[in-house]
């Protein structure tokens, strides 16, 4: 179950999934590195238990795995994702990112909530922060209404939903909500989490490539308000 005590998402029936399942578990087995794991699984935490691939020779097995298979239908990446988060071992989780991260153009806004289960269920930044600016980002700009899903995100109590919706306008760059940015920023500024602290700061930092003078306006008004850390991320390149 997420964090958060939601029910996850119904899995979809899909052929697709169940032929890129299929493939992408022997192919990951058969490369896994159990030394290679216990170091990748302290590094990352313990948050979840690895394979022990490392990301260049992933990327490659991945290939493989995906090679003359036809475009998924959103249904088709429902349940890849959803059947690979249900596998412990993270490089599966890594998998269903890079998938959706290919394919999202090929998801409507109502597959939010599958990416909410995603976010909230074995959450750490490897994951959430890619979903957020490479998924959801994607499926809220196409459509602006769902905007008003990251703002009761931004105020939910799981973190990592929090950090999402601060982060998910990270690749705006002129088309951002600036209005809203700066709102979901000083709405968070005074939790002590260092995880939503440092979103604070990154994506200011990178909405200043577009508007340097907006955010060093931002920060100077709300300078009490932030904490160092924001401050000094958002200020890193200006």
């Amino acid at each position: 179950m997420p964090s958060n005590g939601r029910r996850p998402p119904r899995v979809p029936d899909s052929a697709l999934a169940d032929t890129l399942l299929e493939r992408l578990t022997g192919t990951y087995a058969a490369a896994a590195d159990p030394v290679r794991a216990e170091a990748m699984a302290a590094y990352m935490k313990d948050v979840a238990p690895f394979l022990g691939i490392p990301t260049p020779l992933r990327r490659d097995l991945s290939k493989a795995v995906i090679l003359d298979t036809p475009k998924p239908s959103e249904a088709d990446c429902a349940a890849l994702a959803l059947r690979c988060w249900r596998l412990p071992e993270r490089e599966y989780h890594y998998f269903a990112v890079d998938y959706l991260r290919r394919h999202v153009s090929r998801c409507s806004s109502g597959f939010l909530p599958v990416l909410r289960h995603l976010i909230v269920t074995v959450p750490w930044w490897d994951t959430v922060d890619l979903l957020a600016a490479h998924a959801v980002g994607p499926l809220v700009a196409a459509d602006p209404e769902r905007a008003r899903v990251m703002d009761e995100w931004i105020g939910d109590e799981d973190l990592w939903l929090a950090r999402a919706a601060l982060l998910h306008q990270l690749r705006y760059k002129s088309a951002t909500d600036a209005g809203r940015l700066f709102a979901y920023c000083r709405r968070r500024a005074g939790d002590p989490d260092f995880f939503l602290r440092k979103a604070i700061g990154w994506s200011l930092r990178e909405y200043a490539k577009t508007d340097p003078d907006a955010v060093r306006a931002f920060v100077a008004f709300e300078s009490g308000s932030l904490s160092p850390l924001s401050v000094r991320e958002a200020l890193k390149n200006l």
